[in-house]
Order: C-alpha cells, then structure tokens, then sequence
C-alpha cells in the first residue's frame, strides 16, 4: 500500500479516565498519527503490513496505547535511516522468528518512554483565563506559551504535557510575578537544562555504541534494558539534587541580602551618648 501525505480524519475522542478526565495514553487513530507526526492513511499502512498491531475495540472506535506511538516513532527513525518498509519489516520478522523482538522492544521502551511520570492534562481556555487571569494572557503571551510547548491546541482545548508548571505559573502570577517573567525564565533554564540533559543521555548512549551501530547480542539486550531503567531515576536525582544545591545558594545570596537590609532599616536609632560638659 502506498504511503502518502492526507490530512487527518476526524475521530471521536479516547474515553474517558476516572474521575471524568481523559486518559492521555490513550489514543485514537488520528490523535496517533498527530502525535506520531504522521497520517491516518500511514498508520493503517503499518498496521496493514503488520508493524503496528491492531487497536483495542471499544465499540466502534479503536484505541492505541503508548506502546502503538513508540513502535510508530521507531519506525519513523528507521525510516529517516533510509530503510523501506519492507526492509523494517523484514527486520521485525527476523527478530520475531530469532524470539528477539520481545527483548529489543523492551530495550527501545526503556530508551523512548517518557522519563517523567507527570501525567499530561487538557485545558480549556476558560480554565487557564482562571488560572492566570485575563490580562496576564494577552494574544503574544500565548503565543510565546505554545512555542515553548508548554500547552499544545487541541481542538478547542489545550494539552499540558507537563501541567506542574503551569499550575507553578499561575501560583507566581496571582503573587505578582508578570507571566512574561517567568516565560523568561523557562526559556533560559530550558538552554541550560537541554545541554545537561545531552551530556547524561550521551553517557548512556556509549553503552550502545560499543556495538557499533549492530544489534547486541541476545543476552546482552535484557541487561542494557535493565541498566538503562536504573539510570533514569538516578538521572532525575541528581539534576533534582543539583538545581536544590543552586536554589539554597542563590537564595542565600541573593534573598539574604534583601532581608538584611530590610532588617537594618528596622534597627532603632542610636541613643544618644551624655553631651560633654
């Protein structure tokens, strides 16, 4: 089947999570294609040739799951490579017929799964004019919140893949911190961030390239798989453990100086010592 560019087709939403929420690891097919970066008519092509496995059925929509994205942006990678679809199909035949697709899969989950375990939350927009008030989200503002991708159009609504700092944003807001300020922030933490974050992933990533770019070796792949699952939390423990370090420091620079002066314009007046005679 040809694979070829068609814009996405409407679809009924997931269902809904407890508590009336959806459940954002979930997906229907055109949210898969939009999340993967693709089409509807190239996800039923992989599914069709069988490198995407079938939907689970809840009446009459199909619902993916994470596992069906991460398979989806392994195939784009292979893609990008330059391989064809029958060749990554011959590829993932050949693992399944050497029993070592299970393990390799599991080795690609331990890499691509999201390192955080925030879940992701829709917005409306009345919500967030709630949330940061009505002149704290002018037109350019939001405009600058979508680049970051701290909230991503939905429909009519918004997705949050990491609501923890918007609902920081808005507590900083509603104290008086203009929402443009911490924009600011974001952005400059996000460069310093990002460059530490590749250092650590390239650390893990010599692992692989002892390999040279082959497969590793059956009995190799579970161990890898297992060691890259013990460094992800020590990874977020370290870079947790380093920003509170930088945090106490520049607190007590910086904020212990505003409270020593505010203290010495507290202190009293000098008493006045007896006049000479």
């Amino acid at each position: 089947m040809a694979i070829s560019p068609e814009p996405p087709l409407a679809a009924p939403p997931a269902a809904d999570a407890p508590g009336g929420e959806p459940n954002l690891n979930e997906y229907t097919i055109d949210e898969l294609a939009r999340a993967g970066g693709t089409t509807v008519r190239n996800v039923r092509a992989y599914q069709d040739r069988g490198l995407l496995s079938p939907p689970e059925r809840r009446g009459r929509v199909g619902i993916y799951t994470g596992e069906h994205l991460r398979r989806l942006t392994l195939i784009h990678q292979l893609l990008s490579r330059g391989y064809t679809l029958a060749n990554i199909q011959e590829l993932f035949d050949g693992l399944e017929k050497g029993q070592h697709l299970h393990d390799f899969l599991g080795l690609e989950q331990a890499i691509g799964s999201p390192w955080s375990t925030e879940t992701p939350r829709l917005f409306t927009m009345p919500e967030l004019l709630k949330m940061f008030g009505i002149s704290a989200f002018a037109p350019a503002t939001l405009s600058r919140v979508l680049k970051l991708g701290l909230l991503k159009p939905e429909g009519i609504r918004f997705r949050a893949p990491n609501p923890k700092i918007l609902y920081a944003g808005a507590e900083l807001t509603k104290a008086g911190m203009p929402l443009d300020d911490m924009l600011l922030l974001v952005e400059h933490l996000r460069i310093n961030v990002e460059r530490v974050a590749d250092e650590m992933v390239q650390m893990i990533a010599r692992l692989l390239d002892r390999y040279d770019g082959r497969l590793p070796p059956a009995e190799d792949v579970p161990r890898l798989a297992d060691l890259i699952w013990r460094l992800r939390p020590l990874a977020n423990m370290a870079v947790d453990s380093e920003v509170s370090r930088a945090l106490e420091r520049s607190a007590n620079k910086f904020l212990g100086e505003r409270v020593a002066q505010i203290l010495e314009h507290m202190r009293p007046p000098a008493l006045e010592g007896p006049k000479p005679g």
